[in-house]
């Protein structure tokens, strides 16, 4: 048996020794280095732009503008944004944003002459070295007509507001408005039911940005490679993706574009979107043109890296939930706004998230809810490790955890009253996929944490280093909460994935293609996959999954992995969907493979896209409907103590219960859980992302807090279930996301246990903490 051992990580030996090939650590010897240009405007239309001065300048190559792009849009689920910036004087009159006429499906024009962000690129120098690139970038003389910045959500939703888009859009459902997205749930009478309802809990809750800080800043190699092919090595999320989107800007056909993944050094869906993939690709095309053959090479620093990618969402949420007096939920209403920046990225997708989870994972019979996405200037939200979950449970858990001290209620019995289980109607009104297991994540979490025991003292704490440790002004407390996420794409998008195994015998003739024996078993396996390993171990995960699927020992399994010239669509490391998708794509494909050895191939090949159950897009007008496929279930327990005096919080326990369905790798679902709790730490805590005026005020870590080995919690330990899914290969369940979802609710149960002062904004700085302690006083 191939799972659940813990079997050592296929990179492990290159990673420790610093064997591992980074796309930073690549610089072949003719190598030309890059420098993209930010706009540094946060809103501003280019009237000119002179790239004379800079062109000249010692060492450049090659500028590349806007001229340079066939198609300059791009986004991953909409093309709202342009590649470069184009100088308004220079553009076609067919490029002008009133002779532009609507696109179809996700594609459509968009103003190219505006900066809507600090970030968006206005040009890429390529020279011979790193710092001549940066000098002559210097050089470049844009002339900017500035325009009124929308800094935030009010001022997007005020009224003369400028719209930031107001090109024809077909995917918006508020066409001229800047909350240009919006989904809504209507089922039963909210009205009746409040009215009706025993306890009314009304909340108003702030949720904040969170850097992804992965440890690899955006790094890429560019060059044609030896079958003329665009070819870009870099570090992403989806290959395949990558290559469509190049293909697009380029206007090249898919198969001209490839994309190969590196070693990845951290994503969390920070390298789902686009960075430096499509420029690259423009200034090798533009060599290539010049007749110049050489690679082109750039690494942000990380100063780039944080004001030049997306963000976790920043938005509000305000809600009432209503119940009878025994705490059994009888109505929930809420509203939420996102803060999509300056462009889409997925912002539409994780406003889904949000909208199906900010009624938590109960039983709701009287449900309106209304999510909007709103367009701003500042930096743009997309992907980030649970995609809109952490915001929607952060506001479903405090106010369940409000309604139980309401009604007179243990947090854990309130959840037994309300909480979904097997056959139970979702939010959306439809009955939810088969395996939930909500039930017993929360029993195994309360369970571990002997949460019926009572807490104890506070523990004596050295709230600062240089300190002795002291129980003076210190308050114990604990929190509790639970919450569940989609495996897998949702809301009817065409979800897949595509494995191919090849089984080899000792006996081969690679000639003859003899050694056809019946009775002989295979003796090797290679698999391709284009999955990429981010740094959670996925490879590692694939090659235990082939093993069992194939009868072989991981050992005789070589992997070919995330290359687009090699593999097959495999989607995006994303969504909690890698093991479920990829299992069953390693399964269909060792069954073909292995139906092919019997009929004497050698070596036989089997190929196979596995396609889930299809889910439904939401309702514009709230009819039931089926948005995923699958959910992953969790549940945890946080004990801290918060120093009155100074408003330092320290956690000491956390008890997190994750169901896996199938653990393929114990020590790599430790490592996941572990890593998960220590992010959202900061985001609960530390990490105060500063943005006005549509720029990032604190883009290095000296400004930007994230916890360090003397912040995180003393303790967390990983209670792994095994409740099968009953559609996941060997009943695998996704997981990676679900560790972090309750944990900032969790936390400021925990406080208001310790304090009773509920926070209903984060992160929980030493400064915000004692305000909130002084106003309660």
């Amino acid at each position: 048996m191939s799972l659940g051992r813990q079997t050592t990580r296929v990179d492990a030996e290159p990673k420790t020794t610093g064997a591992a090939v980074y796309a930073g650590d690549l610089q072949p010897s003719n190598v030309l280095h890059a420098k993209v240009v930010f706009t540094d405007q946060p809103h501003a239309r280019l009237l000119h732009l002179d790239t004379s001065a800079c062109a000249e300048a010692p060492g450049v190559v090659a500028v590349v503008t806007a001229a340079d792009v066939p198609v300059n849009e791009y986004g991953l689920t909409m093309f709202d944004q342009p590649v470069l910036i184009a100088p308004a004087d220079q553009l076609d009159q067919a490029d002008r944003p009133d002779q532009v006429a609507p696109g179809s499906g996700p594609h459509r024009r968009v103003r190219p002459e505006v900066s809507r962000w600090e970030a968006d690129h206005l040009a890429v120098v390529v020279a011979e070295t790193e710092r001549q690139a940066e000098a002559a970038a210097m050089l470049l003389a844009p002339v900017w007509e500035e325009l009124a910045i929308v800094a935030d959500i009010d001022a997007a939703l005020a009224e003369g507001a400028p719209i930031l888009h107001g090109e024809a859009n077909p995917n918006a459902t508020n066409p001229g408005s800047n909350a240009y997205h919006r989904y809504v749930i209507r089922h039963g009478d909210t009205t009746a039911a409040m009215a009706a309802a025993d306890v009314i809990i009304e909340g108003s809750y702030e949720l904040p940005y969170q850097e992804h800080a992965f440890l690899q800043p955006e790094a890429a190699l560019a060059y044609i490679d030896e079958r003329g092919r665009v070819t870009v090595e870099t570090g992403g999320q989806w290959a395949h993706e990558d290559q469509e989107q190049v293909a697009h800007a380029l206007n090249l056909p898919v198969d001209r574009v490839r994309i190969v993944y590196r070693a990845i050094g951290g994503a969390f869906g920070g390298k789902e979107d686009m960075s430096l993939q499509i420029v690259l690709a423009l200034a090798v095309r533009k060599l290539h043109a010049m007749g110049i053959e050489r690679p082109v090479r750039c690494q942000w620093s990380r100063e780039e890296s944080i004001v030049g990618h997306h963000k976790r969402h920043r938005g509000r949420v305000t809600t009432r939930w209503g119940a009878t007096a025994d705490g059994r939920l009888v109505a929930v209403e809420a509203t939420g706004q996102l803060d999509a920046g300056a462009y889409n990225y997925t912002s539409n997708k994780v406003l889904g998230n949000l909208h199906l989870t900010v009624a938590g994972p109960y039983r709701v019979p009287n449900a309106r809810i209304d999510s909007w996405a709103v367009y701003t200037n500042a930096v743009p939200g997309g992907a980030f490790r649970g995609f809109g979950g952490p915001q929607g449970c952060f506001v479903a858990e405090s106010q369940m955890n409000k309604l139980a001290v309401a009604c007179g209620l243990d947090p854990v019995e309130i959840r037994r009253r309300n909480m979904v289980t097997e056959g139970s109607i979702g939010i959306t009104g439809t009955e939810l996929p088969p395996g939930v297991s909500l039930p017993e994540v929360i029993e195994a979490c309360a369970s571990a944490a002997n949460w019926t025991e009572p807490l104890g003292p506070p523990k004596p704490v050295a709230v600062f280093a240089s300190l002795p440790a002291t129980t003076a002004g210190l308050r114990r407390g604990r929190g509790f909460a639970c919450a569940y996420k989609n495996v897998g794409f949702s809301f009817g998008f065409p979800e897949r994935s595509e494995a191919r195994i090849v089984l080899r015998g000792d006996r081969e003739d690679p000639a003859t293609g003899g050694g056809a024996d019946p009775a002989e078993r295979p003796a090797a396996a290679e698999l391709y996959l284009a999955g990429a390993d981010v740094g959670q171990g996925a490879h590692t995960a694939f090659i235990q999954m082939a093993a069992e699927a194939t009868g072989l020992e991981p050992e005789r399994i070589t992997g070919h992995f995330s290359d687009t010239g090699s593999s097959g669509d495999s989607g995006s490391a994303s969504a909690s969907r890698l093991s479920f998708m990829t299992g069953n794509a390693i399964l269909g494909a060792a069954e073909e493979a292995e139906k092919r050895w019997r009929e004497g191939e050698r070596p036989a090949d089997g190929f196979f896209r596995y396609v889930p159950p299809p889910t439904e897009a939401l309702d514009p007008d709230g009819a039931p409907t089926t948005p995923n496929f699958s959910y992953g279930y969790v549940a945890e327990a946080v004990d801290l103590s918060v120093d009155t005096a100074t408003g330092h919080i320290v956690v000491h326990d956390v008890v997190c219960a994750v169901d896996v369905g199938r653990a393929i790798n114990p020590q790599l679902i430790e490592g996941q859980v572990e890593g998960a709790v220590v992010q959202a730490h900061g985001y609960a805590l530390s990490e105060h992302l500063q943005v006005e005026g549509g720029r990032v005020l604190n883009p290095r870590f000296s400004g930007y807090l994230i916890p360090g080995i003397g912040d995180i919690p003393e303790r967390v330990r990983t209670v792994c279930l095994e409740v099968p899914d009953p559609r996941g290969p060997f009943g695998v369940r996704g997981m990676a996301e679900m560790p972090f979802l309750p944990y900032a609710p969790a936390v400021t149960a925990a406080l208001f246990d310790a304090t009773g002062v509920w926070f209903d904004r984060f992160p929980l700085t030493p400064a915000r903490v004692l305000a909130g302690l002084a106003t309660a006083v």
